[in-house]
């Protein structure tokens, strides 16, 4: 049994989550807060496997409510926002910042037609989160560590100059923004590679996720735009419902083919695109994240003599996809964010 405490000021958001959350005989709601005062001390006496928590809410807001959280009884966190406003939606990933592992639009009421579908990858998001065991995020040590140096290089082999190499493709899921604010954050302003991203999250987020990105790193982060040509030291990131590839001409392909393991966008396309177009002239990056996507075609990337990286184990939110990869052999190097973020910076 899953028990789960809502956070939620609204009366009416209150009960459409109690309803889809009980719909499922493996999750009990074990209790509501009304704000984030409440939320804090909810789960020290509640301790429940995974809290849904508001953002916008009086007095103590989901943010300060989740840094408090994971300060001091750390508890898988799924933040629920009714915003898919890019400019607020950008403020739910300061909660991600502070250890909750990822961001879900309210589902519509019962009588919209997007209503089932939406409650049930709700349902599978906090069963899925509800098996990840977090640790204490003391966010004040955190952001002093950020400040240090990257330790030294360990497990890089000797690597290719920059004009052998044209293009970086990282993909991500479960604790992926964390792990790209960390690398990104320690790349140089003269980095000179184009980099493609796929990071799973919830429709309607991916422009606050941009946002979020762009103020935490000095690359400019930008939604890719089909066909728009990838400029040097230039970041960009998958939109909702597409795949994103490369063309021979270094320019963004975005398709609407269907979906590859139920996603759109997928690592795998990225990374079989990378493969046929670049072969031997991209580093692939495999990030922490559920499931397998991207690990086969990670191989076929390392298989055509690319560089392949995939995060290490430790430093992983979910170890599934770097994982897998390790399992099948397709990454040159495992290394952690600071670590990939050092290697990129010395070689490109």
């Amino acid at each position: 049994m899953i028990k789960v405490l809502i956070v939620e000021d609204s009366l009416v958001s209150q009960e459409l989550l109690i309803h889809i959350l009980t719909s499922d005989p493996d999750v009990r709601v074990v209790g509501v807060a009304h704000n984030g005062e409440e939320a804090i001390e909810a789960v020290q006496i509640l301790k429940p496997d995974v809290v849904t928590m508001d953002i916008h809410m009086p007095g103590i807001d989901g943010f300060e409510a989740t840094r408090q959280i994971m300060a001091t009884q750390p508890t898988p966190i799924v933040v629920v926002s009714s915003s898919k406003v890019t400019g607020e939606a950008a403020q739910v990933f300061k909660a991600i910042e502070v250890g909750a592992l990822a961001v879900f639009h309210r589902p519509p009421g019962v009588t919209h037609p997007d209503h089932k579908k939406a409650a049930n990858d709700l349902l599978q998001t906090v069963k899925l989160m509800s098996e990840i065991k977090v640790v204490k995020r003391l966010h004040h040590l955190q952001k002093k560590s950020e400040s240090l140096p990257a330790p030294p290089m360990t497990r890089v082999p000797a690597l290719k100059s920059s004009a052998e190499i044209q293009l970086v493709a990282i993909g991500a899921s479960t604790g992926g923004p964390i792990a790209l604010q960390k690398i990104l954050s320690l790349l140089p302003k003269d980095f000179s590679l184009p980099i493609l991203i796929v990071q799973h999250i919830a429709s309607g987020f991916v422009g606050g996720f941009v946002d979020w990105l762009a103020s935490c790193c000095s690359l400019p982060v930008l939604l890719a735009v089909h066909g728009q040509v990838t400029l040097p030291g230039h970041i960009y990131v998958a939109p909702d419902n597409f795949h994103m590839g490369i063309d021979k001409g270094l320019r963004i392909d975005l398709s609407a083919t269907p979906p590859e393991g139920g996603l759109r966008p997928s690592v795998a396309h990225l990374f079989r695109s990378a493969a046929e177009i670049m072969g031997a002239k991209a580093v692939g990056i495999l990030l922490t994240g559920m499931g397998k996507d991207g690990a086969q075609e990670l191989k076929l990337m390392k298989d055509k003599g690319a560089i392949t990286i995939a995060q290490d184990a430790e430093s992983s939110v979910v170890f599934g996809m770097p994982g897998e990869a390790v399992r099948l052999d397709a990454a040159t190097s495992v290394l952690s964010p600071a670590e990939i973020a050092d290697m990129l910076s010395r070689y490109w």
